[in-house]
C-alpha cells in the first residue's frame, strides 16, 4: 500500500485480525450493490470508505424529491439524474482510488447471472419480492454470496446467505404473496435511519466475509424494530425442498473468494 493508503485506512489496519494483509484483502475485492436507495446508500457509503477496490452499482431508477428523507448518497441537485450516477460521483468524493461501475438498469433474469459472475459477493439492496428471487437464484447458480436486507415502516431485518451454507432466501420466502402483496414504503412509510441502520449492518457482513472475520448471519435472520429498540437473532434452517438451493450438496466453505 501507498503512504496514502495507509494513512487513508489507517484505522482499519489497526483492529486485530484485519492489519495491512486484511486491508489488502478489501482492496482486491469487489461488490455488486443491488439498489442505491434507502439502503444501498449507506452500504455503499461504507464500503467505499472501507477501500472495497471495485464497487458495482445497479438500479434503473432517477432520483426524485420524495427519496430525499432516507437515501443519502443523493441530494437535491440529484434529483431527475439517475441513481448510480448521483451514488458514483459522492463516493468517489469519499474514496476516489476506488473503482466504482455504474449499471442505469434493472436486474432481470437475462442479466443477472452475467452481472453477478463478475464480483465476489452481492448486496442485496432492493425494494422488492420479484428482485430478490431473481437475485437469489443468480447467486446461488454462481455460487457466489449475498446479503439479504429488508426494511419496511420502522422494522428491518438482514441475513447473509452463502450457498452450500445454510438456508438461501427462498427457503424461508417461498413464494410471491399473490393478491395478498405485502405493502410497501409507498404505504405505510420508512424511517430513514432504520434503513441506516440496516444498511450498516449490511456492509460490515460484507466486510467480515471478505476478511473471514468473525461469525456472520448465516441461517439467522437478525430483525430489528426500532419502536422498541429490540433485536432478535432467530435461527432458520435450511430447505431441502427450495426449488432454488435444495439440489446443493457441496459445502462451498466461508472463506471468501478472493
Amino acid at each position: 500500500m501507498s503512504i496514502e493508503q495507509k494513512k487513508r485506512y489507517h484505522r482499519n489496519i489497526m483492529l486485530s485480525g484485519v492489519g495491512e494483509e486484511g486491508q489488502l484483502k478489501l482492496l482486491h475485492s469487489s461488490v455488486l450493490v443491488v439498489g442505491t436507495g434507502g439502503l444501498g446508500s449507506p452500504v455503499a457509503y461504507y464500503l467505499a470508505a472501507a477501500g472495497i477496490g471495485r464497487l458495482g452499482l445497479i438500479d434503473a431508477d432517477v432520483v426524485d424529491c420524495s427519496n430525499l428523507q432516507r437515501q443519502i448518497v443523493h441530494g437535491t441537485p440529484d434529483i431527475g439524474r439517475f441513481k448510480v450516477e448521483s451514488a458514483r460521483e459522492k463516493l468517489l468524493q469519499i474514496n476516489p482510488d476506488i473503482d466504482i461501475r455504474t449499471y442505469p438498469h434493472r436486474m432481470t433474469e437475462d442479466n443477472a447471472e452475467e452481472l453477478v459472475e463478475q464480483y465476489h459477493i452481492v448486496v442485496d439492496a432492493t425494494d422488492n419480492l420479484e428482485s430478490r428471487y431473481i437475485l437469489n437464484k443468480a447467486c446461488i447458480n454462481q455460487k457466489k454470496p449475498f446479503i439479504y436486507g429488508g426494511v419496511l415502516s420502522m422494522v428491518g431485518q438482514v441475513m447473509t446467505i452463502v450457498p452450500g451454507k445454510g438456508p438461501c432466501f427462498r427457503c424461508i420466502f417461498r413464494e410471491l404473496p399473490g393478491k395478498r402483496r405485502p405493502k410497501g414504503t409507498d404505504e405505510v412509510g420508512i424511517l430513514g435511519s432504520v434503513a441506516g441502520t440496516i444498511g450498516s449492518i449490511q456492509a460490515t457482513e460484507v466486510i467480515k466475509y471478505l476478511l473471514g472475520q468473525g461469525e456472520l448471519l448465516i441461517g439467522r435472520l437478525l430483525t430489528m424494530d426500532a419502536r422498541s429498540m429490540s433485536f432478535a437473532d432467530v435461527e432458520v434452517k435450511k430447505d431441502a425442498q427450495c426449488p432454488d438451493c435444495g439440489h446443493l450438496k457441496r459445502d462451498y466453505g466461508e472463506k471468501p473468494i478472493c
